[in-house]
């Protein structure tokens, strides 16, 4: 029970973990610092995903959207349909436009938490070592680029390395991420609408969102499952053999 909502115990605690991380709240009511670390895994990868499920207020709309266009234009390619969403035809710019925001959020995340894991000033700041210190890092710059705003409480952020970097990952996570949405979103309002064909993959029905939901756990899962391994996976399983940070 030790960092756990004491009038609701461990199961309501993982609960509110998951819907903080899912959406844009940034709000706890338990140390997620002080979780298994399999329990740290969830708030980590739904940071990392962008906070789509159920969505952070804004950030989660745009990151599913973007998701969509991606989705779409992989189905377009798989089966020679023309690639088309809210009909209007999915384009190189789009795609190149829906790339950078995928890449800007896994930039700012993974980049600043390998400067962090190389420097003096950023080993400093976790409370733990090995693996969950790693955790406690990679928390910090997901949580500050993906627009959340929780801590993993292990963490002492309030240095000048900290600060400074965890400010540029807020940036980046803001205006790298919104400004090629915004492109995006410009471009389709200039386009017109095609009528449907049966060219056009149908953005409907039970195979679209199986579709949806792979190619969202698909592109997360090689974005960020190497940093997931080397913190709460690797973590979870030294636990396991009897050892703790």
């Amino acid at each position: 029970m030790e960092g756990k909502e004491v009038r609701f115990g461990p199961d309501t605690s993982g609960l509110f973990a998951t819907v903080t991380t899912g959406t844009s709240t940034g709000a706890v009511d338990s140390m997620h610092d002080s979780f298994l670390p399999v329990g740290g895994l969830v708030p980590l990868f739904n940071m990392e995903l962008g906070e789509i499920t159920p969505g952070g207020v804004g950030a989660g709309l745009y990151g599913i959207l973007v998701f969509a266009i991606i989705a779409v234009f992989i189905a377009g390619l798989m089966v020679g349909r023309t690639p088309e969403f809210l009909g209007k035809k999915i384009e190189a710019y789009e795609m190149k436009m829906a790339m950078l925001v995928v890449l800007s959020l896994a930039f700012s995340i993974l980049f600043f938490s390998a400067v962090a894991t190389a420097t003096a000033a950023g080993k400093a700041g976790p409370l733990n070592g090995g693996p969950h210190g790693f955790s406690e890092i990679l928390y910090a710059y997901s949580s500050q680029t993906g627009n959340n705003g929780s801590a993993f409480a292990g963490l002492t952020g309030n240095t000048l390395f900290y600060n400074l970097t965890g400010s540029f990952a807020m940036l980046l996570g803001r205006y790298a991420m919104i400004v090629p949405i915004l492109a995006i979103a410009g471009s389709m309002a200039a386009k017109r609408r095609v009528a449907e064909s049966l060219g056009t993959f149908p953005t409907t029905g039970p195979i679209w969102v199986g579709l949806l939901i792979g190619v969202i756990v698909i592109v997360g899962a090689l974005t960020f499952f190497p940093a997931l391994a080397l913190g709460p996976i690797v973590d979870q399983l030294i636990n396991n053999a009897g050892r703790l940070f």
